[in-house]
């Protein structure tokens, strides 16, 4: 992937070193990796994973205190690839908005490590990377990088921009209403039916961070040879049979959150192939 030299974000905020504040609880957080924790808890300890989602971010509303925002230190590159990314993500969506006749508002991007207090609740490592609307910030301990390489067996670059792709792709989302709409959801539908929303939540979001890497592409030229493999790659690791099958050897589809390997390709190659967030209607597909 083509990045280096490219401009960074200012909205990157660093909480590697002791940032922070006591947890605070209250929201929804949505994230590419909260599934991995979800998985494991629920198949291995024979609960529902949406219990250990919502237990994750559910709560109460409370207040933090933090310390000032920090940003990354100049030499460490993982983080400057974070920052860059980021930077694109806002150019596209920025013109994209724009061009819709409405105003993108960039989110913030917090770099930490181990847990760290978040509008939607105390954000774990093990929830891997994960968006909160409540903040508008999307939050990313950057050793997920490391699982998704060693344990997911999904290397390369751009298969980490989709990661971050895919969460901005969430903040989307929230600023179009899409996501409240889902959550207003919550508790009037069946766990099925609601995993079920969650799913075509996921998927598009996966989609949006394929419309991102079209525009990008077109805008910059940041693809290599393979990269679209590994971003695919990725994507099928981390669906919700090829997770559930590496941890439990069985795939439950009624428990789905976040959609099959197979789907969650599809969507993220519709989005890189027509570079329109209508394409994305995964709520109003025939099929997904």
């Amino acid at each position: 992937m083509r990045w280096d030299g490219n401009r960074e974000s200012e909205n990157v905020e660093d909480r590697r070193s002791g940032g922070g504040g006591s947890p605070v609880f209250g929201g929804r957080s949505i994230g590419i990796g909260t599934v991995v924790i979800a998985l494991v808890g629920g198949w291995v300890l024979g609960v529902n994973p949406l219990t250990i989602l919502g237990f994750l971010s559910g709560g109460s509303p409370a207040q933090v205190q933090q310390a000032p925002a920090r940003k990354p230190p100049v030499d460490d590159r993982l983080a400057r690839f974070v920052s860059t990314t980021l930077a694109d993500t806002e150019d596209v969506w920025r013109q994209l908005f724009r061009e819709g006749g409405a105003q993108y508002v960039d989110p913030k991007l917090v770099l930490f490590r181990g847990s760290t207090p978040t509008a939607c609740g105390a954000g774990q490592a093990a929830m891997g990377p994960f968006y909160c609307p409540a903040d508008r910030k999307v939050y990313i301990d950057l050793g997920f990088y490391e699982t998704l390489r060693n344990q997911l067996g999904a290397p390369g670059e751009f298969a980490q921009a989709y990661v971050i792709a895919h969460e901005v792709g969430h903040h989307v989302q929230n600023l179009l209403g899409i996501s409240g709409k889902v959550d207003q959801a919550r508790g009037r539908v069946s766990k099925v039916e609601y995993n079920r929303l969650s799913v075509k939540l996921e998927l598009q979001a996966d989609c949006l961070a394929g419309v991102w890497a079209h525009h990008a592409q077109e805008a910059r030229q940041i693809l290599e040879n393979g990269d679209v493999e590994s971003a695919m790659n990725a994507a099928a690791k981390i669906g919700d049979d090829a997770l559930q099958r590496a941890q439990t050897g069985q795939v439950v589809p009624d428990s789905f959150t976040h959609g099959t390997s197979a789907q969650r390709q599809r969507w993220f190659g519709t989005g890189l192939r027509t570079g329109t967030i209508k394409s994305c209607d995964t709520f109003s597909a025939a099929s997904l």
